[in-house]
């Protein structure tokens, strides 16, 4: 195979308990599941103190198993299993509160779980309890788990971290990096406790078949006097897909790019009307469907993108996000219905103008316009974020708004995907892919693009659609290349509208901030601020006199400036003009000359 490969082995016995409290998996998905999720393993440990902690190791199991690989492809793997194990966690939790042993924790529904999953060139390892994940490499044993246990005495200990023993789960989370041959080894305390590392190291050194070895372990552990349920996994990486290997995306080059198009021709039943747009990387048209008698957008790649496959990949995954974002504020792809011959891509027609034309044309807007604009941006925002994608790319150019006031979001050729970036070839996601006047300073410095991000360039937007100007000029590319962001300036409101209320300054002042630190947590913070003062953003905190009257501040400087130099001006003046006769050190002798010099 080309792509992710495993090989494995496994085993389990009750041992000398009566019932075996273990429960172990394996999901070996096909394509193109193997490439957006991978490959997942997951081994739960029942507690000997509860009789129906083997119904939670199987739940928790089967319920990683099947709920991981029904995430969306958009999420990361730690987001996708940190959601699924959550969830599990609350319902066990829950179960054992209804029950009758909601008194008593350690005879209810608990269980330790340790799960490992493989995707592309990676391995992430989520982990609670004291069952082990070992990895095998180049003859060498490394224990990638850390044992949850509290220790009472030197023969009793307890569980400090399972699944179902509290309300919150806090997870231990590794991400590794694959090389072929790699064999990863879960056990549970059953086996470890008596079998030590060097032993171990024989046993696989040895190793033959995986599951035959999986047996040897566990038998050997028996044979050295284990009277827990001994369960062993092996997993041996056979094969690794190729660093820049194609996606779920589809391959950019796998279709030619369509000839040279006009109005009037025929594209694959898409009837072109009037040419939209013209860039420098794409052609974008108004067309119409001839099946279906509905108007378009076609957009296909210029002469310029033609030649970059990197371009071409991010125009690939604009419609591909645009497929898996069902919401009313952002832009919808138009499923097709014909196969295609050419790369090219189709989504609804919006009947407006770009929010650029809209500033432009309301120099003045209202607040209550803004803020209508400025929270159906956010609404689109958050459809993206909840999907762990980020826009990266927010400007006033791309968004629309038709004339109802209803606003699109469009253009997600550089949005960040955070499911794919290990996945992605490295040319995709290195650089600078928004526009500089918008794009957060952390951005510049080479930082992965999040919420804190996308919310920077909203902050921008929405001072602009009241300003018609920028917070920080133009300074903010340059301030950030030189690690100087500190230096910024916010320029208050009310240097360029007198009408707004001054307390619309906080929310916007903290939205644009250029540590990320100091912004807001979430989108929706910001939206309520907007609309609410917040005595916490102006109390105590008023802008200095040169952002809020610089010309009184100027004229107060050159003052000082003035009275400074006719005092220097005049100080040779007390010297030469003393009276001789006075006795020396006086003091009227002293100042008589200057008062009367600042008199004329």
């Amino acid at each position: 195979m080309t792509g992710l490969s495993v090989s494995f082995g496994q085993y389990s016995d009750k041992g000398r308990k009566p019932a075996n409290q273990d429960c172990h998996g394996l999901y070996l998905p096909d394509e193109p599941l193997r490439t957006t999720k991978g490959i997942a393993v997951a081994l739960a440990d029942g507690i000997g103190s509860s009789s129906v902690s083997h119904i939670a190791s199987d739940c928790a199991v089967r319920g990683f198993l099947s709920d991981y690989f029904s995430t969306p492809d958009t999420w990361s793997v730690k987001q996708s299993a940190s959601r699924v194990l959550m969830a599990i966690n609350a319902w066990l939790y829950a179960q054992t509160r209804q029950s009758q042993f909601r008194y008593d924790m350690d005879r209810g529904y608990v269980c330790t779980l340790s799960a490992l999953v493989l995707r592309g060139g990676h391995a992430s390892l989520f982990h609670a309890g004291d069952s082990r994940i070992y990895r095998w490499r180049a003859g060498e044993l490394e224990q990638l788990t850390t044992d949850h246990r509290l220790w009472v005495s030197r023969e009793q200990h307890y569980l400090s971290r399972a699944l179902g023993i509290q309300p919150h789960l806090e997870l231990d989370y590794l991400r590794c990096t694959l090389a072929p041959d790699d064999v990863f080894l879960l056990v549970t305390d059953g086996v470890y406790e008596y079998l030590g590392h060097t032993e171990l190291c024989d046993l696989l050194r040895t190793a033959s078949a995986l599951d035959d070895t999986a047996e040897r372990i566990a038998a050997q552990a028996l044979a050295q006097g284990s009277d827990d349920n001994v369960t062993v996994q092996l997993l041996r990486v056979e094969t690794l897909p190729p660093p820049d290997a194609t996606t779920q995306l589809g391959q950019a080059g796998a279709l030619p790019c369509p000839p040279a198009l006009a109005p009037r021709t025929l594209l694959e039943g898409y009837a072109l009307l009037r040419e939209l747009h013209q860039g420098h990387r794409s052609h974008v048209y108004l067309a119409r469907d001839e099946a279906r008698q509905q108007p378009v957008v076609i957009k296909v790649p210029s002469t310029e993108g033609r030649d970059d496959p990197a371009w071409l990949q991010r125009f690939v995954m604009e419609e591909w996000i645009a497929r898996r974002i069902d919401h009313p504020h952002v832009l919808r792809a138009v499923p097709p219905t014909r196969p295609r011959r050419y790369c090219y891509t189709v989504t609804e027609y919006i009947d407006g103008q770009t929010l650029r034309q809209w500033l432009h044309d309301h120099p003045a807007a209202t607040l209550n316009s803004v803020r209508d604009i400025v929270r159906q941006i956010a609404s689109a925002l958050r459809a993206f974020h909840r999907l762990e994608m980020f826009h990266q790319d927010l400007r006033p150019d791309n968004i629309l708004i038709d004339s109802s006031g209803t606003v699109t979001l469009i253009d997600f050729g550089a949005t960040r995907i955070a499911g794919l970036q290990d996945q992605l070839p490295r040319a995709l996601h290195d650089g600078l892919l928004g526009t500089a006047p918008y794009t957060a300073p952390e951005c510049f410095r080479g930082h992965d693009s999040h919420e804190g991000s996308d919310l920077f360039s909203l902050g921008i937007i929405t001072y602009q659609l009241l300003t018609g100007q920028l917070p920080y000029g133009t300074a903010v590319a340059a301030a950030s290349l030189r690690g100087q962001s500190h230096r910024l300036r916010y320029r208050p409101l009310t240097q360029y509208r007198q009408d707004l209320p001054p307390w619309i300054d906080g929310p916007l002042r903290k939205a644009v901030h250029p540590d990320p630190n100091q912004r807001y947590a979430v989108v929706s913070e910001f939206l309520f601020d907007l609309a609410h003062p917040n005595p916490a953003l102006h109390a105590g905190t008023a802008a200095p006199l040169l952002e809020r009257n610089p010309v009184l501040a100027w004229q107060l400087l050159s003052l000082v400036l003035a009275l400074a130099a006719v005092l220097t001006w005049y100080a040779p003046t007390v010297s030469t003009e003393r009276d001789d006769e006075a006795p020396p050190g006086h003091s009227e002798t002293l100042t008589r000359p200057l008062i009367s010099s600042m008199g004329r």
